[in-house]
């Protein structure tokens, strides 16, 4: 510069008219270089630093509104405004402003007609002398209250490192109080120049987020890989107590409930949640999916995409912005979010191989009217994290069950051969027919176990009693493979068509780890079990009982749920989502365990 501004003056037209000596050329180069360059170049330095120092762990929002006024005093204007490129709506969204209210400003203006979209598509800064008399700017009342009469529009790039991610590309209007103002290439581009600056703390927000972001996907993983080491195995409930929290703090939410979708993509069931005390759905209950405009919505999609007062429908996301306004919610939800003091709920789908599989739904105190591209990649890392360990409890649970119907396979079976053996097949013809009986149901019940894992069926009317009866006939068998000689297995006292409505497969499972529990839990010196069914008012109530009792402080943990036992979780989840109970105590020297839950009358689908 200072090599080349001497030739550049001595060479310009004007100053040859000047007639200036030799010294007085020399002079005045001089005054330019030292009095105004210098402190011009120095004033330049302070302001970029300005906007570099801006803390980069502030929202997006709040960074462009300090770097907006810091350019604004630069450049000796009034206000500044910002607005971003929503590739969803193709408009330009309102995305805060300085010396303006935010209420003062059209929310969206259209990409196609608009100097913010003419700015966007030209990658180049527009100056605008006389805002009144541009056609292109639309919102002429504002401007006018304010006294702003002229304008210069610049283009904003906000840096993505997601994969497949496009940097968001916006314009920042810095007003100006003179009308027909001419701006000069100087003024713009040291307006651009700091205008560039922005995207340099963005960039760097960007980048602490993403090592925020790893971080959390660390601690998820190190966090199941623990659960995942402990002898007892994993369960979803120790899963979501011990993560939530930690997204809790990154995200801002307090609980989160876990969807699975079925195949047809016409149901949900709701797999687990927590704070369970605090969860609208119930664990374990099926749910039509058209009924539901919220899950209708996430699962076939709609025409609206976009961002509206109440709700933002994105691609990867739906956003309740408002429970108590929102249409996709029904009465219930707004009754629970206002209960709970609600105030937004984001519900997130995760797919598989292109196939939704399951949803979660993410309940937050505050108002929130976005997720961040990071935000939302978490809470998809952490869905499909949790999914696996999902499958692993399911899995623990399917081995966990194998050990009766294999038991009584084995058992029945060589019941069987032994009556073969026998002279009079005449006679063991009927025996024969029921052992083998119970051989291909039980091998059927492997054979579910082995492919479907923890499907256990829609629901359909059970006989309580039926299935009790059955599956206590089984356990005798085990008792007898086990050779426990010194149980007395008492004859099922059961009461006839006692109707309830679930799954037939669940309700065997229970009843299978109720009673080996219960045998289990026999002193070696022997002692009596018994089982009965009864009716109590509206509730079909089973009870089984077995010799021996267990500590107070057990029982207190039994209540709760806080046991490490595979089969008493399988007996609280089934028990809890067919709206029943469960109940253990000491009796007499015995331990009664037993379980309610309602008899059949007329299903109806609570309204959700």
């Amino acid at each position: 510069m200072k090599r080349e501004l001497p030739d550049f003056l001595r060479a310009h037209p004007l100053f040859q008219k000047l007639g200036l000596s030799a010294a007085e050329q020399q002079e005045l180069i001089g005054a330019i270089e030292e009095d105004y360059l210098a402190g011009f170049f120095a004033s330049l330095i302070q302001e970029t630093e300005a906007i570099m120092g801006i803390d980069p762990n502030l929202p997006e929002q709040r960074i462009l509104e300090m770097a907006a006024r810091t350019i604004v005093d630069s450049l000796n204007a009034k206000a500044a405004s910002i607005r971003l490129f929503n590739p969803a709506t193709l408009k330009m969204t309102s995305f805060g402003a300085y010396q303006f209210a935010e209420d003062e400003r059209i929310s969206d203006i259209p990409f196609h007609d608009s100097i913010a979209g003419r700015v966007v598509r030209e990658g180049t800064s527009i100056p605008v002398p006389s805002i009144l008399k541009d056609p292109a700017y639309k919102n002429k009342a504002i401007v006018r209250t304010k006294g702003f009469r002229s304008m210069l529009a610049l283009p904003l790039r906000i840096p993505r490192f997601m994969k497949l991610e496009k940097d968001l590309m916006g314009s920042l209007q810095i007003y100006f109080p003179e009308e027909n103002r001419q701006f000069d290439s100087l003024f713009v581009t040291h307006a651009e120049l700091l205008a560039r600056r922005v995207s340099y703390v963005l960039a760097k927000k960007r980048i602490l987020d993403l090592q925020r972001l790893n971080a959390r996907k660390e601690n998820i993983v190190n966090t199941i890989f623990v659960k995942l080491s402990n002898r007892e195995g994993v369960k979803l409930k120790d899963l979501f107590m011990a993560l939530i929290p930690e997204l809790g703090e990154s995200l801002r939410v307090y609980g989160c409930s876990l969807f699975t979708v079925s195949r047809d993509q016409q149901f949900v069931r709701l797999e687990a949640a927590y704070p369970m005390e605090q969860t609208y759905h119930s664990v374990g209950s099926t749910y039509t999916v058209k009924r539901y405009p919220y899950f209708h919505t996430v699962i076939h999609g709609t025409q609206t995409v976009g961002d509206a007062p109440y709700e933002r429908i994105d691609p990867g996301y739906l956003l309740i912005k408002n429970p108590q306004r929102s249409h996709l919610v029904s009465r219930g939800i707004r009754d629970f979010a206002a209960t709970h003091r609600i105030h937004s709920i984001l519900i997130v789908p995760l797919r598989a191989d292109d196939t939704l599989r399951h949803l979660m739904i993410f309940y937050a105190h505050e108002h929130r009217q976005s997720f961040t591209d990071e935000e939302i990649e978490l809470i998809t890392f952490f869905g499909r994290e949790v999914m696996k360990a999902y499958r692993l409890e399911l899995l623990d649970d399917v081995l966990h069950d194998f050990k009766n119907p294999a038991i009584a396979i084995a058992g029945f079976a060589n019941r069987a051969r032994r009556l073969l053996e026998g002279a009079d097949l005449a006679e063991a013809r009927e025996r024969l027919r029921g052992y083998l009986d119970i051989i291909v149901k039980e091998t059927d019940r492997l054979k579910d176990l082995t492919i479907a894992m923890s499907v256990e069926g829609r629901e359909q009317i059970v006989d309580l009693s039926r299935v009790a009866a059955q599956r206590y006939q089984v356990n005798e068998e085990a008792i007898r493979a086990l050779q426990r000689k010194n149980i007395e297995v008492r004859a099922p006292e059961v009461q006839g068509d006692l109707l309830i409505f679930c799954s037939p497969f669940g309700m065997e499972r229970v009843l299978d780890n109720m009673l080996s529990n219960a045998t289990t839990a026999i002193p070696e010196a022997g002692g009596v079990l018994s089982l009965r069914t009864f009716s109590r008012k509206t509730m079909a109530c089973l009870e089984i009982r077995n010799t021996g009792t267990i500590p107070d402080e057990k029982i207190d943990q039994v209540r709760r749920g806080e046991v490490k036992g595979r089969g008493l979780n399988i007996i609280h989840r089934f028990v809890q989502s067919n709206h029943g109970r469960f109940r253990i105590r000491n009796e007499s020297g015995d331990t009664v365990c037993s379980i309610e839950i309602p008899q059949h009358r007329t299903v109806q689908e609570e309204s959700v």
